[in-house]
């Protein structure tokens, strides 16, 4: 994002936000291909999750939960229950479901108004940012803990960043991040997204920190 872009506290529009939302969609489908079903059982840096709860986590809010949020739907207790990872298919599934989910927020009328969550309401053009911190963070979770890479842009990265900055006192309250991991000021904007949202972006696919 370059310095003459708006900042998505100070825009909020479908125009500037819908192509992240594309973008990481489609990297997270793309790592999803990359889960090795003998991974499934191992451990991540996710408290208590190992792959296949984290990949659970993931497809349940980042593809059927984005749909159902755009529709103004609650999820299903089915879905909410549901191991996705049971389908030896499930990465095909999920990718199906993320084109789903975006074409759904395509409609820029989507982004208007708010969105019920079931114990509270937020703006369409607020949540769906938190929604790409998701499939961005979470992404990089289950690539990292089954040696890939999670690749994003510049622009993405600080939507990202912007998020976690913004949210991140309630995330650590509710969704688990850890303390903030310290990292020099000329960090790259993702791994500085990483590291606010308690990830060590060093650490490699057996959790181990990068001394290179």
């Amino acid at each position: 994002m370059s310095e003459n872009d708006p900042h998505p506290d100070e825009t909020n529009h479908h125009h500037d936000l819908y192509p992240y939302l594309v973008e990481c969609a489609a990297e997270a489908a793309r790592v999803a291909r990359g889960v090795d079903a003998t991974r499934l059982g191992d451990p991540t840096h996710c408290p208590d999750w190992d792959v296949r709860a984290l990949v659970n986590h993931w497809v349940l809010y980042t593809s059927h939960g984005l749909e159902h949020r755009a529709r103004r739907e609650q999820l299903p207790e089915e879905l909410t229950a549901r191991d996705f990872t049971a389908d030896p298919d499930w990465a095909r599934a999920y990718a199906v479901q993320l084109d789903r989910a975006v074409a759904a927020w395509a409609d820029p009328a989507v982004w208007e108004g708010d969105i019920d969550l079931g114990t509270a309401s937020m703006p369409a053009a607020e949540l769906a940012p938190m929604i790409i911190k998701e499939l961005a963070v979470h992404g990089w979770d289950v690539a990292t803990a089954t040696g890939q890479e999670y690749r994003v842009s510049d622009g993405a990265a600080r939507l990202v960043l912007d998020v976690v900055e913004k949210h991140g006192a309630l995330y650590r309250q509710y969704d688990g991040f850890a303390d903030p991991v310290p990292v020099p000021d000329d960090a790259p904007v993702f791994e500085r997204a990483l590291a606010a949202g308690g990830r060590d972006p060093r650490q490699t696919a057996a959790g181990k920190v990068d001394q290179s």
